[in-house]
């Protein structure tokens, strides 16, 4: 419904792999971008024979379906947090997103079939509390790679943490704190006035909140 908040995640089938090079985050990213929009996208097979850039964003043709808020894409999974501009707009965007990325995936490696955990999940955030950590979750994401336990045991160097993850390509915050990343992707001004912040008060709360993580928010089984 429009207005409705959701985190949309889905994984590769039997846990694989759906990143196996820059090429492939690249194409993600943008399709965060080119589906967004009421209007079809140029398909993956189009843009081949057409000698269109794979990875370029397109100019919108329509109306978006939803505001992305943030996102984090981890090497067998994205995350997606999103709110609806119409109605069943996110059950739109995620079916263009990841059927997309499967036929894209799929022609590239020479393969057929699935590429994910059947339908994505999508999670309507009905609590506030839930909405208010829920930014600072996805984008942490990337820790697993910085320290594996960070979700049981805390995090045991948030300023070094911080640094990571703002350096970290395959997300959004790089771009909610000032540094251009994929700016055509998020709708700043929307998470701006829903979470109440700015650039320099968002990364002082994210800093205090890796400063704080204890190990006490499970907001999903992708770990």
């Amino acid at each position: 419904m429009k207005g409705d908040i959701l985190h949309v995640l889905n994984r590769g089938v039997e846990k694989r792999k759906i990143f196996l090079n820059k090429r492939d985050y690249l194409r993600f990213v943008h399709n965060l971008y080119d589906f967004n929009d009421t209007k079809n996208a140029i398909s993956y097979s189009d843009r081949r024979r057409a000698n269109l850039d794979v990875a370029c964003p397109r100019k919108k043709k329509g109306e978006a379906l939803v505001d992305v808020l943030c996102w984090t894409l981890m090497v067998n999974h994205p995350h997606i947090l999103v709110q609806e501009k119409i109605d069943n707009g996110v059950g739109r965007y995620s079916q263009k997103l990841f059927d997309g990325f499967t036929k894209y995936f799929n022609s590239i490696n020479e393969r057929s079939g699935v590429l994910f955990q059947g339908r994505s999940k999508r999670i309507l955030v009905e609590h506030d509390a839930h909405l208010l950590h829920l930014p600072f979750y996805i984008l942490s994401n990337p820790l697993d790679s910085f320290q594996p336990d960070w979700r049981e045991q805390g995090i045991r160097n948030s300023k070094k943490a911080f640094e990571f993850l703002e350096n970290y390509q395959w997300s959004a915050l790089p771009d909610l704190i000032g540094k251009e990343n994929f700016p055509e992707v998020i709708n700043k001004n929307s998470f701006f006035e829903l979470f109440d912040t700015n650039e320099k008060r968002f990364k002082k709360d994210f800093i205090e909140w890796l400063e704080s993580y204890e190990g006490e928010f499970d907001f999903d089984e992708f770990k």
